[in-house]
């Protein structure tokens, strides 16, 4: 486990990016634990970054995902507002496929559908500008995490 604290929007976005540039390459999914606000959609922007995605990213809260083309297709999910896992929308597809890279808000509520391998990134607010995050490896060596 790793702790870091930002003290911008931008560094938020730059730590989102050097994560998944550190990131062993068959790791492919990254939850997102924190409050509202706690800067889950900022970081996954970084994330969405080094990914290759020219587009506008911003909060799948209301459609549950959102997808995004680039050198690798960010799936964008966001379950704050998913009660139980259903069949309504397959997010097992979009977790599990290999070619893609899947960010996940408020994961816990498919913990059934996740990988063994994943990155948990538990995001903290401290104050309107200032955020600490923790990285935390499941499954995975930790090494990679002093590449960030």
């Amino acid at each position: 486990m790793r702790k870091f604290t930002t003290n911008s929007r931008e560094e938020t976005i730059e730590l989102g990016e050097k994560i998944v540039k550190a990131l062993p390459k068959d790791v492919k999914v990254i939850l997102l634990d924190g409050n509202l606000s706690a800067g889950k959609t900022t970081i996954t922007k970084g994330i969405a970054k080094a990914l290759g995605v020219k587009g506008i990213v911003n909060s799948p809260t209301f459609t549950i995902l959102k997808t995004y083309p680039g050198d690798v297709t960010l799936y964008h999910l966001d379950l704050y507002r998913l009660n139980e896992v259903g069949n309504d929308f397959d997010l097992e597809d979009y977790i599990n496929d290999e070619d893609g890279f899947t960010v996940i808000e408020w994961p816990y509520q498919v913990n059934q559908l996740l990988p063994d391998r994943y990155v948990e990134l538990k995001l903290t607010f401290i104050n309107e500008d200032t955020r600490e995050i923790e990285v935390h490896s499941h499954h995975i060596n930790d090494e990679w995490e002093a590449n960030i």
